[in-house]
């Protein structure tokens, strides 16, 4: 019986072994290929770094590598020369000491010093990755299930705002039970359709936060990881000496499509990133000025949340429970959880000492801070989205 189990456990590694080595000659169309800025074909060690911290990391990486290795050679080769060179075969007998105080003093003292020489270069790079100040352009990360909301806050680029998704087609992913139909892509899982964009040699500051559960925003090429959490606004930096395009994807297990929001960085010369910004600044302008484009939920929330900061925050409050007295709360606010048609209204017209922004706010702006309210807090409306095209509609 025994004979028999081994002979079938080695039949199935004998199979496994040779359906991959099948599988990797009969199928070249599925072949997995190195992806440009992201992770290589059987690699071994931390990606190329393009930034003086992920230089570093790469560094300290290889350093505490060297000390361990060192340190295993020299208690196991102590080890193995008493074992051979004191073993009863050749006449030694045991000792009968029980302590030594010079022994105790030197595994004291000789630990704190390799501790100390480790700490030391580890302890000065994380103090300057956490060094944001004097950025040269803020951006705002924040993570939702499943893809990932940017907004340029300062610096050249102020203003820019839109919505990173996965590229890669459910053609080439498949579904459960169901086998991809498409040959997978160098980038397979690694690619967006809106980049991030920002200029060699520029000190970038990235503000991280979530909407809904923990995510986190990591580039290996840069030696950047920093959660995204619901409720908290922290950041990271990193200032890119290469051009190129990096990749990375969230590290936090957000949910059943946590490996679907990969994040794309696209570093690029300066006169290219002005070009950049103003094709994407016109863009914007083009879609803003679109009453019939239809909007996502969270492409609104994301669009309203800036015209809350910009134009109500004052009277109701950043976390909408108003001034007592003076303006309304819209947190729990009957009129953001019913019926839409009566909060476009008073957008539109005002009510009891609240101006009207017809005039001051676009179709599109009005659509998605009423979004953005009646989607945050602990609103919960049923009807918790509004087109422009609405607004448009009951402005005749």
């Amino acid at each position: 019986m025994k004979h028999a189990m081994r002979l079938k456990s080695r039949t199935l590694g004998a199979s496994l072994v040779l359906g991959a080595s099948l599988l990797a000659a009969g199928m070249p169309a599925w072949a997995v290929k190195d992806s440009p800025g992201g992770p290589a074909v059987k690699q071994l060690n931390l990606q190329t770094p393009v930034t003086q911290i992920a230089e570093q990391i790469y560094s300290i990486h290889n350093l505490m590598l060297y000390i361990c290795l060192a340190i295993f050679v020299a208690v196991f080769g102590v080890m193995f020369y008493s074992i051979l060179k004191h073993r009863k075969s050749l006449g030694h007998k045991p000792a009968t000491f029980h302590e030594s105080t010079t022994v105790e003093i030197l595994w004291t003292i000789v630990p704190f010093f390799i501790v100390i020489g480790m700490a030391l270069p580890a302890t000065k790079t994380v103090v300057a990755m956490k060094d944001t100040s004097n950025a040269d352009i803020t951006i705002k990360a924040t993570g939702m299930q499943w893809k990932w909301g940017y907004d340029y806050l300062k610096g050249e680029g102020e203003g820019i705002s839109f919505l990173s998704t996965l590229a890669t087609p459910r053609t080439q992913v498949g579904a459960p039970g169901l086998a991809p139909t498409e040959a997978r892509g160098v980038n397979y899982l690694l690619e967006v359709d809106n980049e991030v964009v920002v200029p060699v040699n520029k000190k970038i500051r990235i503000i991280t936060t979530a909407n809904d559960v923990i995510h986190g925003w990591t580039i290996p090429a840069f030696g950047v990881k920093q959660d995204a959490i619901p409720g908290f606004v922290r950041d990271t930096w990193f200032k890119a000496e290469k051009i190129g395009t990096y990749r990375g994807q969230c590290v936090e297990l957000c949910g059943k499509e946590h490996a679907f929001m990969p994040i794309v960085v696209r570093v690029v010369s300066d006169a290219d990133y002005t070009v950049w910004v103003d094709g994407k600044k016109k863009e914007m302008a083009a879609k803003a000025d679109d009453p019939s484009k239809v909007w996502t939920v969270d492409e609104l929330k994301q669009r309203g949340e800036s015209v809350y900061a910009a134009n109500c925050v004052a009277c109701h409050q950043a976390n909408g429970k108003g001034v007592p007295g003076a303006f309304a709360a819209l947190d729990g606010s009957p009129v953001v959880n019913g019926p839409k048609a009566a909060q476009v209204e008073i957008l539109l017209n005002g009510i009891r000492g609240m101006p009207a922004w017809k005039a001051t706010l676009s179709d599109t702006e009005i659509a998605a801070v009423i979004t953005y309210t009646r989607n945050s807090w602990s609103n919960k409306a049923a009807e918790n989205i509004v087109q422009p095209a609405e607004v448009l509609a009951a402005r005749k």
